[in-house]
């Protein structure tokens, strides 16, 4: 039966798309590796066109959750939905297909690649599939939708330059340009500003206020700055299960995430 199926079989979603309905949520999902659970029952939402961190203290089960989310782990039970219609278990080519684009803790591009030819084979993925024979001149709705997606994070200047020759912080905004280029409704984006120094950071957060305009995004941070001035809302996840949840200001003030994580 496919997810969808099951879904229908279980309580039919009618919100797809509603302005008012969540556009990602998870329903007691778990993750267990033999006797080790790494999510335990986790209920989450994601509200639309907003900003939404996860954090937590080292093996809190962030990357797990995250992995579930995008396809990289199948959860062994529970369920998530995104935009109205049940993910569970799909791949993360299919995850990718329904809006949902990530971004890796660790940089994932193609160094000998140019920057506009990593954009461009990811807006191709989205609109046609992958064509070996087709040249990328003659794809220039693909070619509009590349330099559209470097525009917005600032390397549109350096698009015929090897991917490998940009500095670290541009490497990680090329990351989010190819996530960008497969058009999402929902982008992840995995430790944005790990490794880069406070003038790169500061510059990613300037990127993310800007795609925030129009695009929700969930984030795995470990920087408590760039959560705090980025985030409408905070998940604290804590041993596999959710500690706390709130605003900025909520969490900042919560005795029990001051305890276990922000220890101040």
């Amino acid at each position: 039966m496919s997810a969808a199926a099951s879904l229908d079989a279980r309580s039919p979603v009618t919100d797809r798309g509603a302005a008012s309905a969540p556009i990602l949520k998870t329903e007691l999902l778990s993750v267990r590796f033999g006797g080790l659970s790494a999510l335990s029952e986790v209920n989450f939402e994601v509200a639309r066109d907003k900003v939404h961190a996860i954090i937590g203290p080292n093996g809190a089960g962030k990357s797990t959750f995250f992995n579930c989310l995008t396809g990289v782990l199948r959860p062994s039970g529970g369920r998530i939905v995104f935009d109205g219609e049940e993910i569970t278990g799909l791949r993360s080519n299919e995850i990718s297909q329904r809006g949902i684009a990530r971004s890796y803790q660790i940089t994932n591009i193609l160094p000998n690649a140019t920057v506009f030819e990593n954009v461009r084979i990811a807006a191709q993925s989205r609109r046609h599939g992958w064509n070996m024979f087709a040249h990328h001149s003659a794809l220039a709705d693909i070619n509009r939708k590349a330099e559209a997606a470097l525009d917005a994070v600032g390397l549109l200047g350096k698009a015929e330059e090897l991917a490998a020759n940009l500095s670290h912080g541009e490497q990680r905004n090329l990351e989010i340009g190819i996530a960008l280029a497969t058009e999402p409704k929902l982008l992840c984006l995995d430790e944005p500003t790990a490794g880069m120094s406070q003038a790169e950071t500061d510059a990613t957060k300037e990127l993310i206020k800007r795609i925030a305009e129009n695009l929700t995004i969930l984030i795995v941070e470990h920087d408590m700055q760039v959560v705090m001035e980025l985030c409408d809302r905070i998940t604290v996840l804590n041993y596999g299960s959710i500690l706390a949840e709130g605003s900025p200001a909520e969490i900042r003030e919560n005795p029990r995430v001051l305890e276990v994580y922000l220890k101040t």
